[in-house]
C-alpha cells in the first residue's frame, strides 16, 4: 500500500506516517500471535485488527488536526503518567512493607531498584508532558 503525496506539502503527513508505522507492527504481531490462539479468540483478534484500519482511514481522512485540538489529549496523557507512576510507587512500598518489613526504606529500595527507577521515570515524564503543555504559548 503505497502512500501518495499530500497535495498541501508535497510529503506524507504526520498522521500517515504514523499509520503506516502502528498498522505494519500490528499485522506482523497478529500474523505471529494468530496460529497459537484458540479460533474464536484469533477470529476476533483479526476482526479488531480490521477495525483499527478503518478507524485509522478515518482518522487521516481529516485534512488537518490542529494542536490546539490535541492539547487535552496530551494533558491527559501526562495526567495518566504521573497517576500510574504515583499508584505503582505506592503498590511497592505497600508490597516492600508487607513483604520485607525487618528492612530500612533504603535496604527495600535497594532490592527493588529497577521497579522504583521505572514508577519514577514514568512519572517524570508525564511532569515533562504537562510542563511542556503549561509552557506552550496559546
Amino acid at each position: 500500500m503505497e502512500q501518495q503525496p499530500s497535495p498541501l506539502t508535497g510529503e506524507r503527513r504526520p498522521l500517515e506516517i504514523i499509520r503506516d508505522t502502528e498498522s505494519r507492527l500490528r499485522r506482523n504481531l497478529v500474523k505471529f500471535v494468530y496460529p497459537t490462539l484458540p479460533a474464536p479468540l484469533a477470529e476476533q483478534l483479526q476482526d479488531q485488527s480490521l477495525a483499527a484500519d478503518e478507524s485509522w482511514q478515518e482518522v487521516t481522512a481529516l485534512e488537518e488536526i490542529s494542536d490546539r485540538q490535541l492539547q487535552p489529549q496530551r494533558i491527559l496523557v501526562g495526567l495518566t503518567f504521573v497517576g500510574f507512576s504515583a499508584l505503582l510507587v505506592c503498590f511497592l512500598l505497600l508490597y516492600l512493607s508487607l513483604q520485607h518489613p525487618g528492612l530500612s526504606i533504603s535496604q527495600q529500595i535497594g532490592y527493588y531498584w529497577y521497579q522504583y527507577i521505572f514508577s519514577v521515570c514514568l512519572g517524570v515524564a508525564g511532569m515533562l508532558m504537562l510542563g511542556r503543555e503549561a509552557m506552550r504559548s496559546r
